[in-house]
Order: C-alpha cells, then sequence, then structure tokens
C-alpha cells in the first residue's frame, strides 16, 4: 500500500511517516507534500501538489484546511482515496469534501484513534442493553488545553443518545437537587501533561460497568488513519468514517 502524506513535515505527518518507514498496516511511503522542511525523510516532497507523487495507493492528509481546496483537485483528478485527517474545515470546503466522495473513496472523521472508536460503539451498545442505567462521562486532559468538555466525551455522548433520544446531557454538577434519570453527566478535569483519558461508566443499582481509554502519544492518530488507508483499499466512491469501518 503506497502512502503520500500531505503534511509529512508537521508533527502528525512525521508520526505517520515513521509509521509507514517501518511497514505498519502493509504501507510504504512514496512521497509527500509540506511547507515545511522534510529533508530529512528519504522520499520525494514537493510544497505544493504540482509535481507530487501520483503513482501511490492512497493519499493521508495531516496538514492545514486551507488547502483542501488543492487536496481535493489533486486526489480526484489522479483518482487516488484520501484518508482526511485535518480538521477545522469550513462549511464550504466540507461542501467540496462531501462533494470529492461521490468520485474517490474518503475517509474523513475528528478522531482516528481506533481505541476511542471501539470506546465510543461499545458505550453505545452497552447503554442499549442496560435501558435504566445510569450513564457518566469522565475526561481527562492535560492543563493546556482549552475546551472542555472534549470533542470526544460529547461524541461520546451523542452516540449513546441514538439509542437513547430522550437522554440529555449535563455538563458538571453542582447546586442543589437530585441527579435525574436521563442525564448523561460529563466531567472535565484539567491537570498536567495528561494526553487524553475517557472513561464511561454505565451502571445501575446492582452492577457497573466501566469503560475507559487512555492515549499514551498523538502516534495513536497516525497508526488509526493507516488503518484507514487499508480499509479504503479496493473501496469505491463513497464517504467512510470510523463507524463505517468498526462493526462490533
Amino acid at each position: 500500500m503506497r502512502i503520500l502524506v500531505s503534511g509529512l513535515g508537521g508533527a502528525m505527518g512525521r508520526e505517520v511517516a515513521k509509521l509507514a518507514l517501518a511497514g505498519y498496516r502493509g504501507a510504504e511511503l512514496v512521497g509527500g507534500v509540506s511547507l515545511f522542511p522534510c529533508d530529512d525523510i528519504n522520499v520525494p516532497c514537493t510544497k505544493t501538489f504540482e509535481g507530487a507523487v501520483t503513482d501511490a495507493d492512497c493519499v493521508v492528509d495531516f496538514s492545514h484546511h486551507c488547502v483542501t481546496a488543492d487536496l481535493l483537485r489533486f486526489v480526484t483528478e489522479h483518482k487516488l482515496p484520501l484518508v482526511l485527517a485535518t480538521t477545522g474545515q469550513t462549511e464550504e470546503e466540507k461542501a467540496a469534501i462531501y462533494a470529492a466522495a461521490e468520485e474517490i473513496p474518503l475517509f474523513f472523521c475528528a478522531n482516528y484513534s481506533l481505541g476511542v472508536a471501539l470506546l465510543i460503539e461499545l458505550a453505545k451498545k452497552t447503554a442499549a442493553m442496560l435501558p435504566d442505567a445510569e450513564i457518566e462521562i469522565i475526561e481527562k486532559h492535560h492543563d493546556r488545553k482549552i475546551d472542555a468538555p472534549s470533542g470526544t466525551a460529547l461524541a461520546i455522548a451523542d452516540a449513546i443518545r441514538e439509542v437513547r433520544p430522550e437522554a440529555t446531557v449535563l455538563t458538571g454538577r453542582s447546586g442543589q437537587g437530585k441527579r435525574t434519570p436521563n442525564e448523561i453527566g460529563i466531567h472535565a478535569i484539567r491537570m498536567g501533561n495528561i494526553v487524553g483519558e475517557h472513561e464511561v461508566m454505565i451502571g445501575t443499582n446492582n452492577q457497573t460497568i466501566t469503560l475507559k481509554h487512555e492515549a499514551h502519544s498523538r502516534a495513536l492518530f497516525a497508526e488509526g488513519a493507516l488503518a484507514a488507508a487499508a480499509f479504503l483499499q479496493g473501496k469505491s466512491a463513497g464517504l467512510y468514517d470510523m463507524k463505517r469501518m468498526i462493526t462490533l
């Protein structure tokens, strides 16, 4: 599986390159596109998509949403599957992404952690199996994270609400009053250098199931991106995500 990395010289691009050079998921790094220097990575690398390697089986993008138009033009012109791991797109850019998916296989999601994807599916299934259980989500991140609760915690809650449409999300808890039956509580902790932890507690009066995911390094996102690239091989044009890839 020949991989071209868009954003090769960035932090995440280098993580993908490291794994591809090691042959993770059968990957072979054949080129890159990067505004940042990447002379230390021994593959052809261009600053723009003009002249970039086209003999690839998939493009993995960890760059910046401002290159979305050029990226989509490149992959659709050369009919290359795309794993789009960059976030922050405008509504116009998202519309262009959805249009491109009508021409090529395109994998697009906000979080490329396979473990988080599994956690979300397991939490959803457990909530469906225990309809009377109370649910609390605890997320922990480093003290420099500016948003709370995390996008992943909200994604877990959204997935649970697919099987519990009556549920309401409560971020934090304070003051007087009993817990309401349909609450999904989310609690954010910010401390030190915690990369990321998400814990889902699903409990009744007689039992509690605790599901937990801990991120130890951002390399896990590179692993997920290359797993997505492998998943796209042989796929027809369409929009794919972690939910499509993971079936339990």
